[in-house]
C-alpha cells in the first residue's frame, strides 16, 4: 500500500468526526509576558479570535458533564481535570488522535534533552531540517528528525524555560516561552488534534493548547496566550557553518530511537484530495499540502507561497506597517516526511523573514546566490540566516520576523482572512 509507513506511524489514530464552525466569540486582554529575547514577540491574529492588539478569546462558560464530550473524549479523559465547560471553541471540533486510555504523552516530550557540539552531531547530514533557536549568547538546533517522534521539548535557554514543538501533521514548528501568570508549564502532547494541529496539554492544569497559535482553548486557561518567542526551520548545515559553538540535540536521547528516519513516509508527497485527520473546508487558492512563510507583525497576518519564493528567493514587504523580507535558499535543504531517510528527502528549500531595518535605515535586499543576499543600499553581503558577511553592515544581524513555516491547509484553516502572496488565484 503506498502510504503503509504512514499508516503504521499512525495505527493508533481513530476516526474523526465532522469539524462544526467556532461559535461567536468575544475578547479580554492577554496575559502574554514580555518578550526574553530583545526580538519581536507579536500575539498572533488567531481564528480563535487573537486579534493584532494583543487580546485573545473571551472563555464561554458552558458546564459540561464527563459523559457528554463529543467525539469519544469521554472514555480517554476519564482521569482528566480539564474543566470542559471552559473553551474558547466548540467540542465538536476537537478529536482524538491516539486511541488509547488516556493518550496523554504517548507521544513522549523531551524533557531533559541531550546535547551535542557541531562536531559531534556528525550523525545529522548537512541538508537536514531543524528548528534553530536563538536566544542570548545560545544557538540551538532540533532536528525534525527527533521531533517528529517527540513532537515537543521542554528546555531552557538563556535561563528562559521554553517548550520547542514541531506538528508533522501540519509541518509547524514554534517556540513558546513556558512561563505564565507566574508558574512554568509543562507543555506535553494530548493526543488530540484539531484542524489537523497537535493539541498540546500542561500538567498543572490539564488546560488543552493549539499548538499552531499558542492559545488556551480548553480548561483552566482557556483564552490565555502562551508567548510565542522567533525562530525559524533551517538546515544543520547553515546552522553548523554559522553557528560552530552551537548545540544540536544530541541522536542519544535514552528513548532507543534510532533517529534520522521518517516515520510519515511520503505524506508531504500524498495525492489524496483531503489531507489526513482534516475535517474543515480546503482553501483553494494554493494545494493543501504546498508550503508557505506565514508572518506575523503589526497586527498583521500575510503567507507567502514557498513555490513563488522560490523563483524571486527575496521578496521585500511590509507587513502591519513594518518592513520585512523574506530569504529563500539552500534548495537542498531536506522535505523532512517525504522519504524513509529524512537526508534523502526531495530537496524544498529553506525560507526565513527577517526585519528588514537596521538602525534607522530600511533595507532592500536582492539574492546573490543560493545562500547569499546583496542589500542594495550599503551592498552589504548577508547570509540566509540573516548575518552580514562584509561590506559596511558587516557584524550586524537582521531582527527575526515572528513567522511560521508550513503547510497550507494548516495555516489558511486558522487565519482565514489573512492576505496570500504568490498565489494563482
Amino acid at each position: 500500500m503506498k502510504h503503509r509507513s504512514l499508516l503504521i506511524a499512525l495505527l493508533l489514530v481513530a476516526s474523526a468526526c465532522s469539524a462544526t464552525a467556532d461559535p461567536t466569540l468575544t475578547v479580554r486582554e492577554s496575559t502574554a509576558s514580555p518578550d526574553p529575547t530583545g526580538g519581536t514577540v507579536v500575539t498572533p491574529s488567531a481564528e480563535e479570535g487573537t486579534n493584532g492588539d494583543g487580546v485573545v478569546a473571551e472563555v464561554i462558560l458552558d458546564p459540561i458533564d464527563q459523559e457528554s464530550l463529543p467525539n469519544g473524549l469521554a472514555f480517554l479523559t476519564l482521569d482528566w481535570t480539564t474543566d470542559w465547560g471552559k473553551r474558547t471553541v466548540d467540542l465538536s471540533s476537537i478529536f482524538v488522535g491516539i486511541n488509547a486510555p488516556d493518550p496523554r504523552d504517548r507521544i513522549a516530550p523531551l524533557d531533559g534533552p541531550d546535547y551535542s557540539s557541531v562536531a559531534d552531531s556528525q550523525w545529522l547530514a548537512e541538508n537536514e531540517p531543524g528548528v534553530l533557536l536563538i536566544m542570548g549568547d545560545e544557538a540551538k538546533f532540533y532536528p525534525l528528525s527527533i521531533m517528529t517522534r517527540h513532537e515537543i521539548v521542554n528546555d531552557t535557554v538563556d535561563d528562559v524555560p521554553v517548550s520547542v514543538t514541531y506538528c508533522p501533521l501540519c509541518n509547524t514548528g514554534l517556540v513558546f516561552d513556558r512561563r505564565l501568570g507566574g508558574e512554568t508549564l509543562r507543555l506535553g502532547v494530548s493526543g488530540l488534534l484539531r484542524r489537523s494541529d497537535m493539541v498540546m496539554w500542561d500538567d498543572l492544569t490539564d488546560s488543552l493548547w493549539q499548538q499552531i497559535t499558542g492559545v488556551g482553548i480548553v480548561g483552566e486557561h482557556a483564552g490565555d496566550q502562551l508567548t510565542i518567542l522567533p525562530s525559524r526551520i533551517v538546515s544543520f548545515g547553515s546552522f553548523s557553518r554559522e553557528f560552530p559553538e552551537g548545540l544540536a540535540l544530541s541522536e542519544d536521547q535514552a528513548f532507543g530511537f534510532r533517529y534520522g528516519g521518517n516515520p510519515y513516509v511520503s505524506y508531504s508527497s500524498s495525492t489524496a484530495p483531503i489531507p489526513s485527520f482534516f475535517r474543515d473546508t480546503l482553501d483553494p487558492r494554493l494545494p493543501a499540502l504546498s508550503r508557505v512563510v506565514g508572518v506575523d507583525e503589526g497586527g498583521q497576518v500575510k503567507g507567502f507561497a514557498f513555490e513563488a519564493l522560490a523563483e524571486i528567493r527575496a521578496v521585500n514587504d511590509v507587513v502591519g506597517g513594518v518592513p520585512v523580507v523574506i530569504f529563500w535558499g539552500d534548495e537542498a535543504t531536506s522535505d523532512a516526511l517525504d522519504a524513509r531517510i529524512i537526508s534523502d528527502g526531495a530537496g524544498i528549500g529553506t525560507a526565513s523573514a527577517y526585519l528588514s531595518t537596521v538602525g534607522d535605515q530600511v533595507l532592500t535586499f536582492e539574492p546573490l546566490d543560493d545562500l547569499t543576499f546583496r542589500d542594495i543600499e550599503t551592498g552589504s553581503t548577508w547570509s540566509i540566516l540573516g548575518n552580514a558577511l562584509d561590506g559596511p553592515l558587516a557584524g550586524e544581524t537582521l531582527g527575526l520576523a515572528l513567522h511560521r513555516n508550513e503547510f497550507f491547509f494548516a495555516w489558511a484553516a486558522f487565519f482565514p482572512d489573512a492576505e496570500l502572496w504568490g498565489a494563482n488565484s
